[in-house]
């Protein structure tokens, strides 16, 4: 079936059934031109929790479904593939959380949105890579903050606060693997491009950039940016929303391996299925929400 069958007979079902589409900026093309909110996590938070629509259908991975549902107990939310998960928030374990705050009795455990529901329950507050550093240091009467379950994320953090960050040793592979070697290849090929990275890459990456940010904050320095080159150190899906925002520019990846791929699991004809037949549907148990809300609301409450 055409593309553009497939996006309308979405809209119409959308439509029908009084369902919102939220989409990552590193889903699809072709599913980002359809979404009803685009955006990054911090992003896609915000409107999950104020949407008055009854079905929400996430166009993401796991963990993003489940924040949804966890700050919309009274509607139906939808993962077109359950099986996109998120290599990093398995990284870490309620039982691994659980022995490393024993560890550290006194420390604040703040909790990347890039985690399960599971581990959110056993959090202080969440945070993402555009309110991280805000999060941490809203936190004034804790001197200790166990950041999870993003390492690099913590070490960028720790650069702008007086608190000791204990980071996890989780990652995310697509910044993680992102090396020095390959950006300064890029850099050769263009150079006076700037280079605006992701703060979950490693710290010397970081250390080359002109700018670290989140996604969304990549697309905004993009904008404002002089530059008529730009390189970017995130997955390459978010080169539809640069050039979006910027036709006129030249956007360049840091590296041809940029890519998440079970943020590309998810097709048109999976949001299409899930939507005609209502299915995929995320729960969480009331017992692991509770907590894990009053988690993310902290967080909400900062933005």
């Amino acid at each position: 079936m055409e593309v553009a069958t497939l996006q309308n007979e979405i809209r119409k079902l959308l439509r029908e059934k009084n369902a919102i589409l939220i989409v990552h900026y590193y889903e699809r093309e072709e599913i980002q031109e359809i979404a009803d909110i685009l955006g990054d996590s911090l992003a896609l938070s915000i409107e999950a929790a104020r949407t008055e629509a009854d079905v929400i259908v996430f166009a993401g991975v796991h963990f993003m479904a489940e924040s949804a549902a966890i700050v919309s107990p009274g509607k139906t939310v939808l993962l077109p593939r359950p099986e996109a998960g998120c290599p990093l928030a398995d990284m870490i374990t309620p039982e691994q959380l659980a022995e490393a705050k024993k560890e550290h009795p006194g420390a604040a455990v703040v909790a990347y949105v890039n985690s399960t529901a599971a581990i959110k329950a056993q959090s202080d507050i969440c945070c993402t890579s555009s309110n991280a550093v805000k999060v941490v240091n809203s936190l004034t009467e804790i001197q200790e903050v166990l950041m999870i379950p993003d390492g690099n994320l913590a070490r960028y953090t720790a650069g702008f606060t007086d608190k000791k960050i204990i980071p996890w040793s989780g990652y995310c592979p697509v910044h993680h693997f992102l090396t020095p070697e390959e950006v300064a290849r890029t850099k050769a090929l263009h150079p006076g491009a700037p280079f605006a990275a992701h703060p979950e890459c490693r710290t010397e990456v970081l250390a080359m950039a002109d700018f670290v940010g989140s996604t969304a904050g990549i697309v905004r320095f993009a904008a404002k940016s002089p530059a008529r080159e730009i390189i970017f150190g995130t997955d390459e899906e978010v080169m539809v929303r640069l050039k979006k925002e910027s036709p006129d520019k030249t956007f360049i990846p840091a590296s041809g391996n940029l890519v998440c791929r079970t943020m590309k699991l998810t097709t048109l004809e999976d949001i299409r299925d899930s939507l005609r037949e209502m299915k995929h549907v995320i729960r969480v148990p009331e017992e692991i929400r509770n907590p894990a809300k009053r988690a993310l609301d902290r967080m909400l409450a900062l933005s």
